[in-house]
């Protein structure tokens, strides 16, 4: 055998020794499935990256003011659900970024950062149908909100009695692919995002619900306990804070599924200290009970802390409305908004329409604005204030 052929025959045996390892490397990536955007900042000067890959490995995010990005965060580890904070300079108008794990990058995004005239915030609800929202794009927000009930159940996705299954979030993400990479997401709790066994007709021998809501904070990186949280844009002198409250009359069986919230309980007394320390000149909360009922618990106590805020926006109803009571706004808004209905008895608007709200507050002047929209992006209704009303 002469060297010539030798050399070939390990030339040809390299070359396909090659081509396996590539083959292996890419069948091994780690494939970026899915993007969105929150923060656990309760100054929103830090954004969380989010993502997920079909494989387990490394965490980096590559960002800046350009598509040079400039700046690397890499947090070491092997996972599939990523989570990385980078810092952000509010004084910037838009970020761009890039997530990468293993040999797999995605492909460049941007988000927007409130300006210095003025913040856009839409806030939906009852995302069970996940309609077209194109019009919420056409706002061209800063920072989306819900008011509860972003997924229909887990159980349904990961099996009855399952707490830490994160599958049921996917979808939602995934119906969105221009939406969740470029804002940033502030959910708030709903009965069915912790649903982890159908409800029947009567409260069964397990808990229904995972009131802790292990699968959405797993998911769903976000301020305080997940549970609860606040968050401040100081610049626009605005604080939205996030309660649990729904089905609030199944306390104490196995259909609880929410936080306790009298006098003395973790979430009372930290709301309240929240609104006597309140120095904002707006302060919106948010929650999914009906409205009228929340604010006459523990003796009323509730809608006199309310009252030391702005408004406050549930998803409870399928209805879009605006009730009014001791100056306080409240307000129902639902993606999905014909169905029962249940007004508020202090109720100044009311219409049976899906809907989100989009609260607009302008720097210059300091006034704030909601506006109750369909889907379509018309105003059903528009309320203001002015500072210091």
């Amino acid at each position: 055998m002469t060297s010539a052929y030798m050399t070939y025959r390990i030339a040809k045996m390299m070359a396909a020794c090659l081509s396996s390892m590539l083959m292996f490397m890419q069948s091994s990536t780690a494939q970026v499935e899915r993007i969105w955007l929150t923060s656990k900042s309760n100054q929103l000067d830090k954004v969380v990256v989010n993502w997920e890959t079909t494989k387990p490995g490394n965490s980096v995010v590559n960002y800046g003011t350009t598509e040079k990005y400039g700046n690397t965060v890499i947090v070491e580890g092997s996972t599939t659900l990523h989570h990385v904070e980078i810092p952000i300079d509010t004084e910037v108008p838009e970020y761009h970024y890039r997530v990468s794990t293993g040999g797999e990058e995605s492909s460049n995004n941007t988000f927007k950062i409130p300006s210095n005239k003025e913040l856009r915030v839409a806030i939906v609800a009852n995302w069970h149908r996940r309609p077209n929202l194109d019009a919420v794009l056409k706002d061209s927000i800063h920072l989306l909100m819900t008011a509860g009930d972003n997924i229909t159940d887990l159980h349904s996705h990961c099996g009855a009695g399952v707490k830490d299954c994160t599958k049921a979030y996917r979808p939602l993400i995934d119906t969105y692919p221009k939406l969740f990479p470029s804002v940033i997401f502030m959910p708030v709790l709903g009965n069915h995002d912790r649903e982890i066994r159908p409800r029947g007709k009567e409260p069964p021998n397990n808990p229904v619900y995972d009131i802790e809501a292990t699968a959405y904070r797993q998911f769903f990186a976000l301020p305080n306990d997940g549970w609860k949280w606040y968050i401040d844009i100081p610049k626009f002198d605005v604080r939205f804070v996030a309660l649990d409250f729904n089905h609030i009359t199944d306390q104490g069986t196995t259909w609880q599924s929410c936080h306790p919230f009298g006098r003395g309980s973790q979430q009372f007394e930290w709301y309240r200290s929240i609104m006597t320390k309140n120095d904002k000149n707006y302060v919106i909360t948010l929650h999914n009970e009906k409205n009228d009922r929340t604010r006459q618990q523990v003796d009323g106590e509730w809608h006199r802390m309310f009252q030391q805020g702005t408004a406050v926006i549930t998803g409870y109803g399928h209805f879009a409305e605006r009730a009014e009571e001791d100056k306080t706004q409240y307000f129902n808004t639902s993606l999905n908004g014909k169905g029962n209905k249940f007004p508020d008895k202090d109720s100044r608007f009311f219409e049976s329409q899906d809907n989100y709200i989009l609260i607009t507050i302008f720097r210059n002047t300091s006034t704030m604005r909601s506006e109750l929209k369909s889907l379509n992006g018309d105003v059903l209704e528009q309320f203001e204030w002015i500072e210091n009303d």
